[in-house]
């Protein structure tokens, strides 16, 4: 039975540079699909997030160099709260998919493993 899920992860920059950033979405993205077996037909829309730090680029450009151009995509400021950890993307990115909301692989890299170490994987 095919359902709609969510998939969360996240990636750390250590610099605001546009070119590390799509770098890093890319990276993230495409890790996420594979742990997952996400194929582009199954995605329904996709949410960013960056931390207040992050404003050389929007993460959804880097997105769209995966040729996801009907696929909603989606950026916002995350909120600034003080001790938070700088230079974040976090992504949401919801499909529809046979596995069970336990089998979904969330991706944490570059070091934000540390935001969701319940779930990061």
């Amino acid at each position: 039975m095919v359902s709609m899920r969510a998939i969360r992860g996240a990636t750390c920059l250590v610099a605001d540079d546009s070119a590390e950033m799509s770098e890093a979405v890319l990276e993230l993205l495409n890790e996420l699909f594979l742990r997952n077996g996400v194929d582009f037909a199954d995605l329904v829309s996709i949410f960013f997030t960056a931390t207040p730090d992050l404003t050389s680029a929007f993460p959804a450009a880097a997105a769209r160099s995966l040729d996801l151009a009907d696929v909603p995509l989606i950026c916002a400021q995350e909120i600034d709260v003080v001790g938070a950890m700088p230079r974040v993307i976090r992504v949401m990115v919801n499909v529809e998919s046979s596995l069970a909301r336990a089998e979904i692989k969330h991706v944490y890299l570059r070091g934000a493993e540390a935001l969701r170490q319940d779930i990061a994987q």
